[in-house]
């Protein structure tokens, strides 16, 4: 019988409007490991549960799939696939201080002119990357067994090695997950106005929107794209959570991080990553029986379909601002 919470937080609100009814029980056991503990939490919030004559998205589902999801699930325990492995993990650590050093070594050894200048900031972006999935991982809580740990590790490696706040990080997170490539919920796919994809195409031409032009959005995508994306849209939003959400530590952490470089980066999400490879073929063979598409892509070939997606959506936003 589905039940209903009293959301009690303006973060709990937010995800609630993300994801109103959901199915909740399969959901809840794959964000959080302890459910004794978490249960103790929720259990205030609880209002009542709903008659059966009350409409839930709950009822009507896919049982025989749900069932064999479960299913997967249990296998991948019995697996032990969400185990974190401690010497994955120091290696991935390892790899980030020692890149870390050496960009610092460059530039104490090499002076400051542009060959050491470009060579540090190639050995910083590897390092920096490393650094935006570690704390991916750590956000999914997916490292350490206990969820503070792994909170605690995410703002070392967000606030003291990359200059961001994890809070911003999980808040916009936890809604992709609520609603991942849902347009105007999933704020990683919702990009307008500098870049319109799915049904804001039409919308956009519709209302004759036009401050840019989008139908050659395919062409402009790799000139502003990932620059505007990480370096000015997402700095500018981790800043402005930070002041309106009184993330003082972060903030703390954040101007450590600028400070320190001015003078010298959905099925089983606490699943560790090194173990993904050994779940695919059971997730490949679940989504066969119940005749679900399963794709693996490329790098390459995922960026060449981004760019067919980007100029799809470009022609649909021209045609709809010209005909209708």
């Amino acid at each position: 019988m589905a039940k209903v919470l009293l959301p009690s937080t303006v973060g709990l609100c937010v995800l609630i409007a993300h994801m109103p009814l959901f199915p909740t029980q399969d959901a809840f056991h794959a964000f959080h490991q302890d459910l004794y503990f978490v249960r103790k939490f929720l259990k205030p919030l609880l209002i009542g549960e709903l008659a059966p004559g009350e409409p839930s998205q709950d009822r009507g589902q896919n049982e025989q799939l749900i069932e064999d999801f479960r299913a997967l699930r249990r296998a991948a325990k019995d697996m032990k696939l969400f185990e974190a492995d401690p010497e994955f993990f120091s290696l991935v650590v390892g790899h980030i201080l020692l890149m870390e050093g050496l960009a610092w070594l460059v530039v104490y050894f090499l002076g400051t002119g542009w060959v050491p200048t470009i060579l540090a900031a190639v050995v910083l972006a590897i390092s920096q990357a490393q650094c935006w999935c570690l704390q991916h991982d750590l956000g999914h809580v997916s490292v350490f067994k206990k969820s503070r740990w792994n909170y605690v590790a995410q703002q070392f490696v967000m606030g003291q090695l990359k200059g961001f706040s994890a809070h911003w990080w999980n808040f916009r997170h936890f809604q992709h997950h609520s609603k991942p490539n849902v347009f105007h919920k999933d704020p990683d796919v919702t990009v307008a106005p500098v870049f319109l994809l799915g049904e804001s195409s039409v919308e956009y031409g519709k209302k004759k929107r036009r401050y840019l032009p989008y139908n050659h959005q395919h062409q402009y995508f790799f000139l502003i794209g990932p620059p505007l994306l990480t370096l000015v849209n997402f700095e500018v939003e981790n800043l402005a959570y930070m002041l309106v959400c009184m993330k003082w530590a972060d903030l703390v952490w954040a101007l450590s991080f600028y400070i320190r470089f001015f003078s010298s980066y959905v099925l089983f999400p606490t699943m560790p990553r090194h173990n993904y490879h050994k779940i695919a073929p059971l997730v490949k063979a679940l989504c066969a029986k119940h005749g679900l598409n399963y794709e693996v892509k490329p790098f390459l070939r995922a960026l060449v379909d981004i760019i067919g997606s980007l100029k799809k959506s470009g022609d649909a936003w021209l045609e709809a601002y010209l005909h209708q």
